[in-house]
């Protein structure tokens, strides 16, 4: 139980108060990414460097390998291209670069980044073909079986592994083996973006040719540049046959230019590189994505057992395999006094930073358990949304969460 779990916690570390989060300039991030950061990544920002400079160039080439390393990947095999730019602006890379020009697509959607994955295509001239799942639900293997039955000529299949959306992960593994069954030509592209870094996997037995994360999600850095790591016969092989519609976007321009002389094509965020690099670093020193992955779980496990005691309810079954530890959704409350608006900015004033929903026709709010955030930070969350429901004249249920957050050493403001 939840309070069990945080009596633990409170033996381990110091009590808390609320006002320290209230002081902390920009509060604690409970969003998907952006997020909160250490203070080392940010001072690692606090330096200017030439983009030609040679200990930038060292810097660039010991991130590209620090990636490779924390995906599992081999270096013979897989390449690092990092991308200015957004995460979706990495998507736009992959899919601009890797499939041929009248290319045909299966897109797996149950959220708006798979729908802006669709946009993308569209834009690029690549055709469609959309499945539509349920966003409270896994994408269903068996219509995804039949979908790669009938279209044995895709030019690629792609997926969000964890759809930022609603939280709920996606069987990546499980679209793996309809692939090996069913299609030996459609190149295989996983949008990591909030889940790379902080979630387990085996890229090895993914064998996916392309993989986009961002540098603002489970590394820990902040944002200006995306992540892509992709099978090195793929980039030689499109790049010798011209797919790229982008010229800032080529991904595999841009993995020559780098791999000939350690620059990029274009100007690098050179800050936000020195930051990502020192969060490789602050990544390992945790114990590497394992050890990451295992804090991220406890802090959605304090946070959705609590919000369940104190009476919200979960978007997505948290009993199922697909139900993820990256962000969680929660409806709003059926409540005359509930306004998300208030909720949202009186918890801000507390120090807390939550995230509106996102998915559709559904009512809910989000909270993210990733970036630079403890379990006790987690606990003094639930502290924080009673004092805010209490002063909204929101009653739910008996005040449970008081009581388990307090067990944990976490003060009142």
């Amino acid at each position: 139980m939840i309070a069990g779990m945080l009596q633990r916690r409170a033996m381990r570390q110091s009590a808390r108060c609320l006002a320290a989060y209230k002081d902390k300039a920009g509060g604690i991030l409970f969003t998907p990414g952006p997020l909160s950061t250490t203070a080392s990544v940010k001072e690692a920002m606090q330096v200017d460097y030439g983009s030609r400079d040679s200990f930038f160039v060292d810097a660039v080439a010991e991130m590209r390998a620090g990636l490779l390393n924390a995906a599992g990947a081999k270096e013979e095999e897989y390449t690092c291209v990092p991308m200015q730019g957004s995460g979706s602006m990495g998507v736009e890379s992959v899919l601009s670069s890797l499939i041929p020009r009248g290319g045909k697509i299966i897109i797996f959607r149950n959220g708006a980044y798979g729908d802006r994955m669709k946009g993308i295509c569209e834009q690029i001239g690549v055709e469609v073909v959309f499945h539509n799942g349920a966003e409270d639900q896994p994408i269903d293997l068996a219509a995804a079986e039949a979908l790669v039955k009938e279209h044995p000529d895709a030019d690629m299949v792609s997926i969000v592994h964890c759809e930022t959306s609603t939280g709920v992960f996606n069987p990546i593994q499980g679209i793996r083996d309809l692939l090996d069954k069913h299609s030996h030509k459609a190149l295989y592209f996983i949008d990591a973006m909030s889940s790379f870094g902080g979630v387990s996997m085996d890229i090895n037995a993914l064998r996916c040719d392309a993989l986009v994360s961002s540098s603002n999600k489970c590394v820990q850095g902040v944002p200006g540049f995306s992540i892509l790591i992709v099978k090195r016969e793929v980039v030689q092989r499109c790049g010798e046959a011209g797919y790229a519609r982008s010229y800032t976007l080529d991904l595999c321009r841009q993995d020559a230019g780098l791999n000939k002389s350690g620059q990029f094509n274009n100007t690098p965020p050179v800050q936000s590189i020195m930051a990502f690099r020192q969060a490789l670093r602050e990544l390992e020193a945790e114990g590497g994505v394992p050890a990451r992955e295992k804090r991220y779980q406890s802090n959605q496990q304090i946070v959705t057992e609590g919000m369940k005691a104190i009476g919200f309810n979960l978007y997505l079954d948290d009993s199922a395999d697909s139900f993820g530890h990256i962000i969680s959704s929660f409806y709003f409350p059926d409540h005359p006094a509930w306004d998300f608006t208030a909720f949202y900015n009186k918890l801000n004033d507390r120090g807390f930073v939550i995230y509106p929903g996102k998915a559709a026709g559904a009512a809910c709010f989000r909270i993210g358990h990733i970036g630079d955030i403890l379990p006790e930070d987690s606990a003094a969350l639930l502290v924080a949304v009673q004092e805010v429901l209490a002063e909204m004249g929101v009653a739910l249920q008996p005040r449970i969460a008081f009581e388990a957050a307090e067990a944990a050493g976490v003060a009142h403001a």
